[in-house]
């Protein structure tokens, strides 16, 4: 993997994460994949909070081995695995549930991979960018700080 990161590393703060997995009505059965996974902070998360399983893809080999050394921490290595990989060349098919905190031109190169391999029902979910003219299926304001606001998407295959 030589490409670089298309975007640097900007975490999701703890209370976003918790709406984003909210949002996503999380089962045991679901598969969450995280592109861009970064620290695998919303995997853990999910790993943690709703016994999920989850794959997490980043071109950053750095994210990858905090985010795997992060899941042993937290005890939850036998549900979630980290890829060192190029998320727009990757197979997400298994996925139920898909994360993104890309930013928008980036989603919207994703967006024919996101329609092609998903099925019925699968959710994406999304920290503040949108996926162009495709209207998600609910939008949450979280605020982050006195004057700042995350918006999180959510659209069902």
């Amino acid at each position: 993997m030589q490409r670089r990161p298309d975007i640097g590393f900007i975490p999701t703060p703890p209370h976003v994460v918790a709406v984003l997995l909210q949002l996503a009505e999380l089962a045991p059965t679901d598969v969450v994949y995280d592109l861009g996974c970064g620290d695998g902070r919303i995997l853990i998360a999910a790993a943690q909070q709703y016994g999920v399983r989850g794959v997490g893809i980043d071109i950053d080999p750095d994210r990858i081995q905090t985010a795997t050394q992060q899941a042993v921490l937290a005890g939850v290595e036998h549900l979630v695995q980290f890829r060192h990989a190029d998320l727009y060349a990757s197979d997400f098919r298994a996925a139920t549930v898909v994360m993104l905190y890309l930013l928008p031109h980036l989603n919207l190169k994703l967006l024919p991979a996101l329609r092609s391999q998903l099925q019925p029902g699968a959710r994406i979910l999304s920290h503040d960018f949108d996926l162009g003219d495709w209207q998600p299926d609910a939008v949450v304001q979280v605020p982050i700080e006195a004057d700042e606001i995350a918006t999180v998407y959510r659209w069902i295959v």
